[in-house]
């Protein structure tokens, strides 16, 4: 059976799913949403590039719902957008793939988790750094014991500046949540996964130093961090590190993940797009894995398929997170990232923008929403 799926916003990462959807095989769109013309006439031509004939397109996500035309829907439009559009979803029997962050606040990720919580159809929020090839290899080896008892966990982004979206939405928090919510949502939730426990204290130091200082809108002028230092501290007595620098563009490497333990350390090395660093070639990513004795380290290059590198910005992150939700669209099973999971990582990133702004340690309880 062909899943087909319904993709509702088609900006730039809309379309950077429609070319996934195409690698998976027995898989294609059939209708997509945007309230932007613009943006319906582009969803339209990636689905066209990407093999994709006969794709309706909807000014109104509720008239695709209706529609009866797709198997599974897809929510890739503006942050602010993301609760009430899922709200009208969870109402049908649909599977849903749900863009991060859940919602823009706190408070309206745990409402979307609650309502969601006995639904039979799945809804998975899209965190496609978890899926990241050496990312996922890092995971791996430190679920196997590679570092053995975790202390801690270092993630360093170094990366280029926030991009040009429809109606440059992700230049303002009250729209994107936030840098923290909006980018480093991912970042809370890979703390979360490899360490296993719940963040209990969050401190932040960072500022808007250099982006977008020369923009101007209708809204006024950009408000979004650009960089920050953020320690987290988790009830089990781990402790995690983001150093987020959005101004370093041409960085050899884009994410460097780390992971710290009583036998050693693991890492990953992935670089960023191609287009954003000299050269304008694909690179391989690297795992390196550090014993503590007098052994040498294991260095491996992590070699990723051509054209699931050609098809988006995050390392084949988003195929093989769409791999793994058609899976439990066609055989059943519970996502890897629930509504839960969301509201969390949508926590940590609001605790982060709150500490950074007002140089407070923030406290998180037992971290549940």
């Amino acid at each position: 059976m062909t899943l087909r799926y319904g993709v509702v916003g088609t900006g730039m990462m809309g379309q950077e799913h429609i070319r996934n959807i195409a690698l998976l095989g027995e898989a294609t769109v059939t209708a997509i949403a945007d309230t932007r013309e613009e943006m319906r006439h582009a969803g339209l031509a990636a689905a066209e590039q990407a093999g994709m004939a006969g794709v309706r397109a909807f000014a109104d996500h509720k008239a695709l719902l209706s529609s009866d035309l797709i198997d599974a829907l897809l929510i890739v439009s503006p942050n602010d957008t993301h609760y009430q559009i899922t709200l009208d979803a969870l109402a049908t029997n649909l599977p849903i793939l749900l863009e991060k962050p859940s919602a823009t606040g706190a408070e309206q990720a745990r409402d979307l988790a609650r309502r969601a919580h006995n639904r039979h159809a799945p809804v998975w929020v899209a965190m496609e750094y978890r899926y990241m090839p050496p990312v996922a290899r890092l995971i791996e080896e430190v679920r196997g014991g590679a570092a053995g008892d975790i202390k801690m966990v270092s993630i360093v982004e170094h990366r280029y500046p926030f991009l040009v979206k429809p109606g440059n939405w992700n230049r303002f928090s009250a729209r994107s949540g936030g840098t923290m919510v909006e980018k480093c949502c991912h970042f809370f939730d890979l703390m979360r996964l490899i360490t296993g426990a719940e963040p209990v204290r969050i401190f932040g130091s960072g500022g808007h130093d250099l982006n977008h200082k020369d923009e101007l809108y209708d809204e006024g002028s950009p408000d979004v961090l650009d960089n920050a230092f953020v320690v987290v501290d988790f009830d089990s007595g781990m402790r995690a590190a983001l150093d987020l620098c959005m101004f370093a563009e041409g960085s050899w490497w884009q994410e460097h993940v780390s992971v710290t333990g009583s036998v050693g350390k693991v890492e990953a090395l992935v670089p960023g797009p191609s287009r954003f660093w000299p050269g304008a070639i694909e690179r391989a990513s690297e795992i390196v894995i550090s014993p503590r004795a007098d052994k040498a380290p294991l260095r491996e290059e992590i070699l990723v398929d051509e054209q699931v590198l050609a098809a988006g910005d995050h390392h084949g992150g988003t195929f093989y997170q769409h791999r793994a939700f058609a899976r439990i669209v066609r055989e059943g099973g519970r996502p890897d990232v629930s509504l839960t999971d969301g509201a969390r990582a949508v926590e940590m990133g609001e605790a982060a923008e709150l500490s950074i702004r007002s140089g407070t340690i923030v406290h998180l309880g037992d971290g549940r929403p």
